[in-house]
């Protein structure tokens, strides 16, 4: 598990490029708030926009979410963990005033930068 990035992945990048591109400075891999041991890949802090962008195994995407055969009593609860920890992160940054949005791995960058554009703009 050393070799998987926790952040700068090709994704990510590809949004934060198109983002940078179009004038958006941004925080990357941040930390929202203290008492959350969680970061936010692209936060924007002015405007309060949380950006995730997760990969589609470690957060259990419905359509390319994988389930291993290998070890799977480890894998299982191990996953299904990070799927409620996402869902935590979102309801606790709501609370605070935080917009949070979700993208998968396989979206789109163009289409993904858009979105944050407007609800950054907006």
């Amino acid at each position: 598990m050393l070799g998987n990035k926790a952040r700068d992945t090709k994704p990510e990048l590809a949004v934060r490029r198109l983002l940078h591109a179009h004038g958006f400075r941004y925080r990357v891999n941040f930390r929202l708030d203290p008492s959350l041991r969680r970061t936010a890949d692209i936060v924007f802090t002015r405007c309060r926009v949380a950006v995730f962008i997760d990969g589609c195994f470690w957060h259990g995407c419905p359509l390319h979410g994988t389930s291993p055969k290998a070890n799977a009593e480890y894998w299982g609860p191990k996953l299904a963990r990070n799927v409620e920890r996402d869902l935590e992160t979102t309801a606790f940054l709501t609370a605070s005033g935080w917009t949070v949005l979700r993208f998968w791995e396989h979206e789109n960058p163009a289409d993904v930068a858009a979105l944050v554009e407007r609800t950054v703009t907006s």
